[in-house]
């Protein structure tokens, strides 16, 4: 495949802090229009490595092309406005006042707060999207009322509004429940097979219960390095897995969903010995 049909492509990167590697020899390249993920256990350089995607931290080494421009031959303010950002845990928040509808106009904006007109362009544009992430018949309700998921989805539409190329989403359904997690998961499915408005998605979590069916690469990260890349079934086996994750780890799929299993009987052996 063409590196123009990459979303994401990167050659051997690398970045060095304080004398060590956080990550090192990362290869990967994500084809335009798909969904994919990034896995790992905490402390496994999943954080360090959405921030060189997203132009945030210049690698110490190796090649970053995101959504065909190359790092290094590309103004990254510019690039930063082809992605989209979903942080539920991140360090800033919307402001709580605002209904549904205006969270995700303040997308247009890049701000938390709603302070510019909203053009007749922008309002159409807010109704789409609101319709998208299931939240039309909420979207005159305050943003503090809306539960975890709905929040979360009110983000994902945030993050929509201005057609991002390139949608990250860093452990999206860490905090939310069951059914909630669910309704993410549908949204983030319904958006990948969207024809008319193809965005490329990047999930990023330790959790394999939180990726779509959609799902087609996996980048698995340990100890900063690539465990494995590739197609889900290639990379989520039992011994990588358990590998990765140092713990004895079954994996298993039903209907386009994978799940990690631990049988009980392991666990006298992980208080024992215990992950590093």
């Amino acid at each position: 495949m063409a590196m123009s049909d990459m979303a994401i492509s990167l050659s051997d990167v690398g970045v060095l802090r304080e004398g060590r590697w956080i990550l090192r020899h990362i290869n990967w390249s994500v084809p335009t229009g798909t969904c994919a993920a990034i896995l790992g256990p905490n402390g496994s350089g999943k954080s360090t490595l959405a921030r060189i995607i997203c132009g945030y931290l210049w690698p110490t080494e190796g090649r970053v092309s995101v959504c065909g421009q190359t790092f290094g031959e590309t103004d990254l303010n510019t690039l930063r406005q082809s992605i989209g950002l979903v942080q539920p845990a991140g360090p800033y928040e919307v402001d709580s006042q605002l209904t549904a509808r205006q969270v995700v106009q303040t997308g247009f904006f890049g701000t938390l707060g709603l302070y510019d007109a909203i053009t007749p362009i922008m309002e159409r544009e807010s109704r789409r999207i609101l319709a998208a992430v299931g939240l039309t018949q909420v979207a005159e309700h305050p943003y503090a009322t809306l539960s975890s998921g709905e929040k979360l989805r009110g983000l994902i539409g945030r993050a929509l509004v201005r057609r991002p190329r390139l949608l990250l989403l860093d452990e999206p359904t860490a905090a939310l429940d069951l059914p909630s997690r669910e309704h993410v998961l549908a949204t983030l499915q319904r958006l990948i097979q969207d024809p008319l408005h193809p965005t490329t998605m990047v999930i990023i979590t330790h959790h394999v219960e939180e990726l779509p069916p959609a799902t087609s690469q996996i980048l698995l990260l340990s100890d900063g390095q690539s465990a494995a890349a590739g197609r889900p079934e290639d990379v989520l086996t039992d011994d990588l897995v358990s590998r990765v994750y140092r713990c004895p780890i079954q994996v298993r799929t039903m209907d386009g969903r994978y799940h990690l299993h631990v049988n009980p009987i392991t666990w006298e052996q992980l208080l024992s010995d215990p992950p590093a």
